[in-house]
């Protein structure tokens, strides 16, 4: 759960009055979640700038729309916006973004959601995408989502061929496969809507 102060929804609040945008909210994500270098991301956001994904916090006027591949690094997330002598300080508590490196004995799927969080993700966002683990089966099979971007792209075999795989495969060779469980056709938005293009993952 992420929590808001009064203060810090009130200063939301005084700076979308002043963009004057009707259905105007703030969108958070975390970037580079996972790593030491991670942060968390305050921007404004309408509805056409949203993927549909995404955890919503209203907040008396105005919606707080937290990123659904970064709900995981903000969980306990606290907000707050301090007065001082000049003006002002908002500062964002969230204390599992950087999150750790999984052992050696975690579990497969742990492992496999760090090196998602910490690697191919950063990667693939620059193409607006993102991807999202579903399962890892006791065969060793890695069946993964796209989004964002990916989701529909016409190139989204190569990126999970040719970089996803082989990145995961690297790190984890008790892995027999990876496999894509996203709906293509679906897509809304995809970065490239034919067979040309280059893998998101390099």
């Amino acid at each position: 759960m992420i929590r808001i102060s009064d203060s810090a929804k009130n200063y939301f609040r005084q700076l979308l009055a002043q963009q004057d945008i009707e259905g105007l909210g703030i969108r958070m994500k975390a970037v580079n979640a996972g790593t030491p270098k991670a942060d968390c991301v305050l921007e404004y956001a309408v509805a056409g700038d949203l993927a549909g994904d995404e955890a919503r916090i209203e907040c008396d006027g105005f919606a707080v729309h937290i990123d659904a591949a970064s709900a995981h690094w903000l969980a306990d997330a606290e907000v707050d916006y301090q007065v001082n002598a000049t003006g002002g300080q908002l500062t964002i508590r969230a204390p599992h973004i950087k999150g750790s490196v999984p052992g050696a004995d975690a579990p497969l799927a742990d492992r496999v959601q760090y090196v998602l969080e910490s690697e191919i993700n950063p990667q693939i966002a620059a193409h607006g995408g993102r991807v999202r683990l579903v399962e890892v089966d006791a065969e060793g099979v890695v069946l993964l989502q796209f989004g964002g971007g990916c989701h529909g792209c016409g190139m989204a075999d190569v990126t999970l061929k040719q970089g996803i795989e082989k990145t995961l495969r690297g790190h984890f060779p008790e892995i027999t496969a990876v496999r894509d469980a996203t709906d293509h056709a679906s897509g809304s938005n995809p970065y490239f809507r034919n067979g040309s293009g280059a893998s998101a993952v390099g």
